[in-house]
């Protein structure tokens, strides 16, 4: 078993870090939130006072943090020389970061560990905290192929679907992709059905008329945005818990920067993102992203 440090302990990080105790790993975690470190402390976890206590003398280093500023402010401080916690470490060590960022931020940090010999691979996660309380994420990851082969040992605790998607930056990128095209599809699906109860039909017949026909997509099968129609989704829990319409939001604006850095116009990703993005000013950042069938209904 290794000895991890885990920096990022919310709503993903805290059970992906637990998972990784109930594996065998020495881990020592670090977060601002008190709590969440006591939560991790309860189930076997060390506790650091600063991510560079944490990750002293580790072989890996995980994080999950909120943004890209957060992920260059770790790993590489405010821009001085020995200021961020690249410097500190090994070159022996290897890092996942496994936030859901900007492309050019991970190829930015990549840069700098491969320049200090550090293995660093993003490492975006699918599947949401139900996925991750119970390590079945997937895991899209970006480097070398050496440093994968290394990761790996360590996300196949955490998940059941590892890709190498590319170099640095190309974990961030495959996850720009998935989540455009989830959010894309769930806005269609939400449609479809709004559509069809407003002229007759039972939500529930045509969910199963859908899955069976050339419509079938992830949002029917496993995340029924209807009420009612599938026990255990959200939209049958008044939209809690989920993939919160906030981090859709921040994430069809990350797919939007790929789409423009790279000069390539995503009009179904636009409106997707416009269409969340007025959901969310309506007051509806916290609910689970199928609600956006409510603005269809409004």
């Amino acid at each position: 078993m290794a000895k991890l440090a885990f920096i990022g302990l919310g709503n993903m990080g805290g059970p992906m870090a637990i998972n990784l105790v109930k594996a065998g790993h020495a881990v020592t975690v670090f977060d601002l939130s008190e709590p969440a470190c006591r939560q991790l402390e309860d189930a076997g976890a060390s506790v650091a006072e600063t991510a560079t206590a944490a990750a002293a003398g580790v072989e890996y280093v995980l994080s999950m943090l909120p943004a890209g500023k957060h992920v260059a402010g770790i790993y590489l401080g405010d821009g001085q020389d020995g200021d961020g916690l690249l410097a500190q470490l090994d070159p022996s060590t290897t890092v996942m970061d496994c936030s859901t960022i900007d492309a050019a931020t991970a190829r930015r940090v990549g840069e700098v560990a491969a320049g200090l010999g550090i293995g660093f691979m993003d490492s975006p996660v699918s599947g949401g905290v139900a996925a991750a309380a119970a390590g079945t994420l997937a895991f899209m990851c970006g480097g070398s192929a050496a440093t994968f082969e290394k990761a790996r040992l360590i996300l196949q605790d955490m998940g059941k679907n590892i890709f190498h998607a590319g170099p640095a930056g190309a974990g961030q990128v495959a996850k720009g992709c998935n989540n455009m095209l989830l959010a894309i599809h769930m806005i269609g699906t939400c449609e479809a059905l709004e559509m069809g109860v407003r002229n007759g039909l039972d939500p529930s017949v045509l969910s199963e008329i859908m899955l069976a026909s050339s419509g079938r997509n992830w949002s029917l099968e496993v995340y029924n945005p209807y009420p009612g129609v599938m026990e255990g989704a959200p939209a049958s829990n008044d939209y809690k818990p989920g993939f919160m319409v906030d981090l859709m939001v921040k994430d069809l604006g990350l797919a939007l920067e790929i789409a423009q850095q790279s000069d390539f116009d995503n009009p179904m990703g636009q409106l997707a993102r416009e269409l969340y993005s007025q959901h969310q000013q309506a007051g509806n950042g916290q609910m689970d992203f199928s609600s956006i069938l409510k603005k269809l209904q409004a």
